[in-house]
């Protein structure tokens, strides 16, 4: 009788708990209250545990100059001296506006430019082959060498230039008053 009239006290507590539309003391839903609970441990989530995502360059990494060389292969132009021209052409000492990854980055400075001549593969008579100047050169085809340089952060996976990793092999665009083109990435240096 005594272990019956605690069973009945107790489901009487529990009823008085929780009512028959599920609303806990007949106040708050449950369901609310579980949607409550959600959105506070995502927002601590966020707040409090942010995890490995964010930029790329993280706050402390070291800065240093890098210089990184980029060849331009087959730009057609009409005349490659329009480049180099006026007080804003591509040339030493210069800057250049460069988007990595269709990422602007913002200036950097051009530290130096050479036009290279297209060659050609010429076997000789003893088997070996030399690189010739090719004589069929298209007259509207230019090729560079470009060394451009600036500040980058020193991270652990390499150099980052604004927010994008810089790396060899990696396609980047350069652009200037009257030029727009791409080149890659075929040297990188980082000084001091």
């Amino acid at each position: 009788m005594e272990q019956e009239s605690l069973s009945v006290a107790f489901f009487e507590t529990s009823m008085a708990i929780l009512d028959s539309k599920g609303r806990l003391f007949g106040r708050v839903s449950i369901l609310d209250l579980g949607a409550a609970l959600v959105i506070l441990l995502v927002i601590i989530g966020i707040f409090f545990f942010p995890g490995a995502s964010g930029s790329i360059a993280q706050v402390g990494t070291p800065t240093k100059p890098i210089e990184v060389d980029l060849l331009v292969r087959g730009l057609n132009l009409r005349n490659p001296q329009v480049l180099f021209d006026g007080p804003q052409g591509l040339k030493d000492g210069g800057k250049a506006n460069i988007i990595i990854r269709n990422q602007p980055h913002g200036q950097i400075e051009v530290k130096s430019v050479k036009l290279l001549p297209r060659t050609t593969l010429v076997p000789q008579p003893d088997g070996s082959v030399k690189a010739l100047v090719d004589p069929r050169t298209d007259q509207f085809s230019t090729d560079m060498l470009l060394t451009v340089g600036g500040p980058a952060q020193i991270t652990d996976n390499g150099p980052v230039l604004g927010n994008s990793k810089i790396k060899i092999g990696l396609p980047v665009e350069l652009e200037g008053f009257n030029y727009d083109f791409n080149a890659s990435v075929i040297g990188l240096r980082i000084k001091g």
